[in-house]
């Protein structure tokens, strides 16, 4: 059976923190495939004017990082609808889309979004669709597995708890990216050289 991560985001902008969080993922949990999902309308924002830059640049400068890893795709499903999307929508999309292979589909998210979770949209529908692939970092609170019980199936819970992913240390941030451009600083090394190019050609986030 082929293994899909979906990887939902922002990206406003993609930065070496997020290749890296997708890496990992690819590799430990031995996924095929990995589709980043920029967000378009989001049930916290408004409209798709509430990103720092527009969905088509947030969505050239994810092919730009990913240029030459055929790993790695993009989907256009979020920031081409025209009205919110919840993840459980999204989860829903790629389901019907790949109906005749039927993959297992894992949801890629930190450890911070996971004990959140389950306060989201149709949770049991979620944990249903995908299996949460959850990034577990020693700089963030670990991932409270316990409060998906009653919520996800129980074997589906110890699952999720034996497929965390380990990831390094490493202090990168989207918010941090267009502060450091605001004040004139190098995000060289942060960001792939194909998005910082774009960034400086667009005059993004200054």
């Amino acid at each position: 059976m082929l293994r899909y991560g979906i990887y939902g985001g922002a990206f406003d902008p993609v930065h070496l923190g997020h290749l890296l969080l997708a890496e990992n993922c690819l590799r430990q949990a031995n996924l095929d495939r990995i589709f980043f999902v920029p967000t378009g309308i989001s049930p916290h924002r408004n409209s798709k004017e509430a990103y720092h830059t527009s969905t088509e640049d947030r969505y050239n400068m994810l092919e730009a990082a990913l240029l030459g890893y055929d790993e790695f795709l993009i989907s256009r499903f979020e920031i081409d609808r025209q009205e919110k999307s919840y993840t459980v929508d999204t989860l829903r999309y790629f389901h019907r889309i790949f109906a005749l292979t039927e993959p297992k589909l894992f949801l890629l998210m930190g450890a911070d979004m996971f004990n959140d979770l389950p306060n989201w949209y149709e949770v049991r529908e979620i944990c249903r669709l995908a299996v949460p692939l959850v990034a577990e970092r020693s700089d963030t609170p670990l991932p409270y597995f316990a409060a998906l019980s009653g919520i996800a199936a129980a074997e589906h819970l110890d699952e999720i708890g034996q497929s965390a992913i380990q990831m390094p240390q490493i202090g990168i941030s989207s918010t941090q990216i267009r502060q450091r451009i605001q004040n004139g600083e190098s995000i060289r090394f942060q960001v792939p050289a194909g998005v910082e190019a774009y960034i400086t050609a667009h005059h993004l986030y200054q």
